[in-house]
């Protein structure tokens, strides 16, 4: 297994793809077992992306105590340093456009462009939907009240005229959700995500960045994207046709993210 000692604690990566190299860093809950992944989609065709299970996650550690946002962000910098890659485009997706903003701030040598996924600052450029009110709610109530934030078209109406789809999506919520999870590495990512607030730091962030978003999403809500946009100078708002995961939902998201970074790198 491709493991790390990485501040104190033993990281899980895994590199894959072609072409220039990417630090990916994923979103809540993230966990390089679940397939289908960042591997299986468009990027590892036009990029070798190096991607890893955060701390308390996946097949990555999980030591004692709270965590930060700021070890979130070391993490990276350390996975970096021991693979020996001095600077590069960073990907970051919802809790991971969190990570990455501290990562920009904080190691503003190691990024070369940043693209930020339906992420938010918190502050006052506002916090993303509180998923930790809602961890320890049973599974099905919790995957729905997911998806109906995630996607903000699913509506009472729209799940009474399309019962099929919405007990499907809610089925594969739900069996998303390992079993051999540690669901106290997930509390804590949680946590340390309930007080990220990077918003008055934003404008350190010097390199050209893409804030990509989805119209519908109610976990980022396009305001919130818009807030991180306006005290970034070199940055670029651009929305796509989908909620949460419009990574998915829209296939010109990808097309689009890899063109911008062809051209910004």
């Amino acid at each position: 297994m491709p493991i790390e000692s990485v501040n104190g604690i033993d990281l899980y990566y895994e590199i894959g793809g072609t072409g220039e190299q990417v630090l990916f860093i994923s979103g809540s809950g993230g966990d390089l077992r679940n397939k289908p992944n960042q591997f299986d989609s468009p990027l590892a065709e036009s990029f070798e992306i190096i991607c890893y299970d955060q701390r308390g996650l996946g097949q990555t550690a999980n030591p004692d105590g709270p965590f930060t946002m700021a070890e979130y962000a070391d993490d990276a910098a350390g996975l970096l340093d021991r693979l020996g890659v001095d600077r590069i485009p960073v990907i970051g997706v919802s809790f991971g456009g969190m990570v990455g903003q501290e990562f920009a701030i904080r190691h503003p040598d190691r990024v070369s462009a940043l693209v930020l996924a339906c992420t938010s600052s918190g502050g006052a450029g506002g916090a993303s939907y509180p998923l930790h009110d809602i961890e320890d709610l049973a599974d099905i109530d919790r995957a729905q009240t997911h998806l109906k934030v995630a996607d903000v078209r699913h509506t009472g109406q729209w799940i009474s005229e399309n019962p099929k789809k919405w007990q499907r999506r809610v089925d594969m919520s739900v069996a998303a959700r390992r079993g051999d999870r540690d669901p106290s590495g997930g509390r804590k990512q949680l946590e340390a995500r309930r007080v990220h607030d990077t918003f008055a730091r934003l404008s350190r962030i010097a390199v050209p960045t893409l804030l990509a978003g989805g119209e519908f999403d109610g976990v980022a809500p396009p305001e919130n994207m818009r807030a991180i946009g306006s005290q970034i100078a070199a940055s670029e708002v651009r929305f796509f046709n989908g909620g949460h995961m419009f990574l998915a939902q829209d296939k010109t998201a990808y097309k689009y993210i890899i063109q911008w970074l062809k051209g910004n790198i």
